[in-house]
């Protein structure tokens, strides 16, 4: 409902009627109206809560000169109901209505760089005070990655003088000042204020603020319910706890000073700290006209996620479901997001991914394009590309397909892959299976870079975080190869008519291969080990066999999910048979696949095995980065975790894993103390709304155990500034963390 004041006792000045309401009145819209104008005067748009309520100046306009009626819109939209005024005021007579020393008349007349409802003066080349399009916002706006979204246009704020009746918005040239406070020293010349001093008047306190920093973000892939797109969000540091009369001076001061929005701007509260400061303060901020988005709504609305940037060549095709044997030559939709991935030259899901996803895992290995593009399957413009050749980029602000020739394709494929034949390393002087603990860094060219540093994380971390149990060095592998004669059958495959060119005649003789594989027979001093191995473990105990080669895990090469790990079972006979699976995997067809593509010689690849006592009924499982990876400038660690056993790396088609950073943050300007914030993207969709799946002091066990890990396995691989480790995890069912991988991230 919408009251109108139109007569009665009012200040002289303010129009009496007739005022006409342009289009419809309710919550969410936004309120314009027709008022008699002239050009000798201007008018001022008043809006408040009752009749007898402080009014705010929520518009101001010069009067028109050819015509008899002003339109004049309040850019916030409504909610309930609400009290308006046009003031008429006349040019002659102008007031200054922000206090800044400049008449309203003055500012008007510069409308493109001046704004008569903000009192600050900032100069062309350290921001503005009034952005008035999409293209100025986005000449002071700068690319940074927050949680959720990579690459997205910031530009920061600043008010001053928040604490009084005339707070100053400036809109910061955030190009030229990368931080708050370097604007505030260098564009409002205030040399002489140390950073702890606007610390202290600018975060974590209310009582005391004199400032309030903020972000304004350009979320231009969101999409709400009634199918608009763009969002703008007003965000502030995580853990400040910005109280609610800040909040909406920031958002009233941003909405009148950037009139382009046109109503799109919403309050997002980023962190933790600030969600629980909107849980107490609900009920004032339903009553007051702040639009608030939720981290799940604004990232649970997105209809393109840039995953890995990039450039490609290829042949658009869409992965069914059937059995299809995908190429590097071919750019793929997916409907769903597969368990496991060949190389590929592009990746489209219409379904949402994590960033540690192993199909986006794989995407950053290979420097392949990835993004999600919502219903792609459904759009005529890619519908009409299906089947042909394709150059498709991804970029920050969205996709390109066009077409392409097959000379293209061929001729980027050879650019980009090696040109010389690598060669794994290789170590067969070790004969003896070993425990994990009881051996480490160094042996990696023996048992694999996934059991050197599970044995590594054995070493130091408490013995019940890491399973324990044992290795199989390549030795093994190498001679059951030798023993079966599939060193020769190799050799006579590869050299079939048309092996290397057709690909579903590679993955037939890839299947013959690996039966070959599995019903190898063993050595009589490998099967009495084996038998001997089997025995060490308790009677009926499950025991998971999990791949370790010498072409995964490595720095430069990531490996996710190119081989399979089995579980043996009391049932199931001998351990070698188990075993003899997870050898046949070094021959699956993406595995093969991707050594060919990257040139790695088929004979020199080896695998050891990893067995360690299965781990069922898990709470949870996840993947995590002992590294901001969202924004280096900060100490921070980027976590994925769901609920049981619905894996983060391979999800099922409609599970969405929880998502958040946690992120190192300054609590104590004044005594130096840090302290830990958790930025949620988006919760797990299998667990009630708002509810975590990790506990904070799950999570805070976690991060102690990142911080070591990084320190520790930095050391090993010498690695500079930017090194970081991806780790594999599980609470257990006793609500023990367990850390089952750790390997270096791929940048």
């Amino acid at each position: 409902m919408l009251l109108w004041l139109t007569s009665g006792a009012m200040p002289l000045g303010w129009a009496v009627a007739p005022l006409d309401l342009i289009g419809p009145i309710g919550a969410g819209d936004t309120f314009e109206v027709r008022y008699p104008s002239s050009p000798e005067d201007y008018h001022i748009l008043y809006r408040g809560n009752s009749l007898d309520s402080m009014m705010r100046p929520v518009a101001m306009k010069l009067g028109e000169l050819e015509q008899a009626e002003g339109v004049m819109r309040d850019s916030v939209p409504m909610k309930g109901a609400a009290f308006y005024r046009v003031m008429t005021v006349p040019q002659a007579a102008s007031l200054d209505t922000d206090g800044d020393g400049l008449t309203d008349l003055e500012e008007l007349k510069l409308s493109e760089t001046q704004n008569p409802l903000n009192p600050a003066i900032v100069s062309a080349k350290d921001g503005a005070s009034i952005v008035t399009s999409r293209k100025q916002f986005e000449k002071l706006a700068r690319r940074d990655n927050i949680p959720g979204a990579s690459n997205i246009r910031e530009m920061k704020f600043l008010i001053t003088e928040i604490d009084t009746e005339h707070p100053k918005l400036h809109l910061i040239n955030t190009k030229r000042h990368e931080f708050h406070y370097y604007f505030y020293v260098f564009g409002l010349d205030n040399s002489t204020v140390s950073i702890t001093t606007f610390n202290n008047q600018t975060y974590f306190t209310n009582s005391k603020r004199k400032n309030l920093a903020g972000s304004l973000l350009a979320h231009d892939s969101y999409v709400d319910g009634q199918g608009r797109q763009g969002l703008y969000t007003m965000e502030f540091w995580p853990t400040d706890p910005v109280a609610f009369r800040f909040v909406e001076t920031a958002f009233e001061m941003i909405s009148a000073s950037l009139p382009f929005l046109e109503s799109n701007l919403a309050y997002h509260p980023a962190g933790e700290t600030q969600r629980g400061e909107y849980a107490n303060d609900h009920s004032m901020f339903d009553a007051s006209y702040i639009r608030v988005i939720s981290t799940e709504e604004l990232f649970g609305n997105l209809s393109f996620s840039a995953l890995n940037p990039g450039i490609t060549f290829g042949r658009l095709i869409i992965a069914d479901g059937i059995a299809q044997a995908l190429t590097p030559r071919d750019v793929v939709i997916f409907r769903n997001i597969p368990n496991d991935l060949t190389h590929v030259a592009g990746i489209i899901t219409e379904v949402p991914q994590t960033p540690l996803s192993h199909i986006n895992l794989k995407a950053k290995q290979n420097n392949t394009p990835n993004a999600y593009i919502r219903d792609a399957t459904s759009d005529e413009n890619i519908q009409s590309l299906l089947g042909e050749y394709v150059l498709f980029e991804v970029t920050a602000d969205g996709y390109l397909l066009r077409p392409a020739t097959e000379d293209q394709v061929t001729d980027f494929l050879e650019s980009i892959r090696p040109k010389e034949i690598q060669i794994p390393q290789r170590d067969l002087s070790i004969h003896d299976i070993r425990r994990l603990g009881y051996f480490g860094f160094e042996q990696t060219s023996a048992f694999g870079a996934k059991a050197a540093n599970l044995s590594e994380l054995k070493r130091i971390m408490p013995a019940e975080m890491v399973p324990d149990g044992y290795a199989i060095p390549f030795y093994y592998y190498t001679e059951f190869m030798r023993h079966n004669g599939l060193d020769d059958y190799v050799a006579r495959m590869l050299a079939i008519d048309g092996f290397l060119k057709n690909a579903d005649l590679r993955e037939v003789e890839l299947t013959k291969l690996r039966k070959r594989v599995r019903k190898g027979a063993m050595p009589q001093w490998m099967e009495r080990e084996l038998g001997e191995l089997h025995r060490s473990f308790a009677r009926a105990t499950p025991i998971r066999c999990r791949s370790s080669t010498n072409n995964e895990d490595l720095p430069d090469f990531n490996g996710a999910g190119l081989y399979d790990s089995y579980t043996h079972h009391s049932d199931e006979g001998d351990l070698r048979h188990t075993i003899q699976q997870v050898w046949a995997s070094m021959w699956n067809y993406r595995a093969f696949e991707e050594r060919e593509f990257y040139r790695i010689s088929h004979y020199q690849a080896a695998m050891g095995v990893i067995l360690h006592t299965n781990y069922s009924d898990e709470i949870a499982n996840g993947v995590a980065v002992t590294k901001n990876i969202i924004d280096p400038n900060w100490t921070g660690y980027y976590v994925n975790v769901q609920v049981g056993e619905d894996l983060v790396t391979n999800p099922s088609a409609d599970a969405i894993p929880e998502e958040f950073l946690v992120s190192l943050l300054l609590a104590d300007p004044e005594q130096g103390n840090y302290e830990f914030e958790v930025q949620y993207v988006r919760k797990s969709n299998r667990r009630i709304k708002d509810q975590a799946v990790l506990t904070n002091g799950q999570i805070f066990d976690l991060t102690g155990r990142l911080q070591l890990i990084q320190s520790h396995f930095r050391r090993l691989y010498s690695g500079n500034s930017s090194f970081g480790m991806e780790i594999e995890f599980k609470i257990d069912v006793n609500e023990q963390l367990i850390i089952k991988q750790a390997r270096p991230w791929i940048d």
